[in-house]
């Protein structure tokens, strides 16, 4: 399998988010509640995401993931409780568009990998997920997720 796999410069991105830690097994319960909750503050302060929902990890710890999952906003805006403002920093980041089910992302990830190792891009630590839609609105093989890697 050959991935289309590209090297580009993200601007910024203002984002509202929902930092915690959790295990893999909980993980997609997690990231579904916490969306939930973003949103609804959203609408109460009557703004909207700009963009689609993301994930970002900080580790890789199957048992006790570092995880961020949030949403794109217009504009900084105030925190509340456990949802707090923040940016995606801009730079270069190592992108691919992912079809099929997460349980498979693994395969593009190590594309990915050997990519980054062949083109000398040092990722910085954290991998991002946006997520084009949901397993409750399409079959697995037609989940899209851009993969986002920034490096140095």
């Amino acid at each position: 399998m050959t991935l289309n796999i590209e090297l580009v410069d993200q601007e910024t991105q203002t984002v509202m988010f929902i930092r915690t830690r959790t295990s893999f097994a909980d993980m997609p319960k997690l990231i579904g509640e916490s969306y939930c909750k973003i949103a609804a503050y959203l609408g109460e302060i009557g703004e909207q995401p700009t963009g689609m929902p993301y994930a970002a990890y900080y580790n890789l710890d199957m048992q006790d993931m570092d995880l961020e999952m949030g949403f794109p906003v217009a504009k900084q805006l105030p925190g509340k409780g456990e949802i707090k403002p923040c940016e995606i920093p801009a730079g270069k980041y190592v992108t691919h568009m992912y079809k099929g089910p997460y349980t498979q992302m693994e395969q593009a990830y190590n594309q990915i990998f050997l990519w980054m190792q062949e083109k000398g891009c040092q990722p910085t630590g954290v991998y991002y997920e946006y997520y084009y839609n949901a397993p409750d609105e399409v079959p697995e093989s037609e989940l899209l997720t851009k993969i986002a890697i920034p490096v140095k």
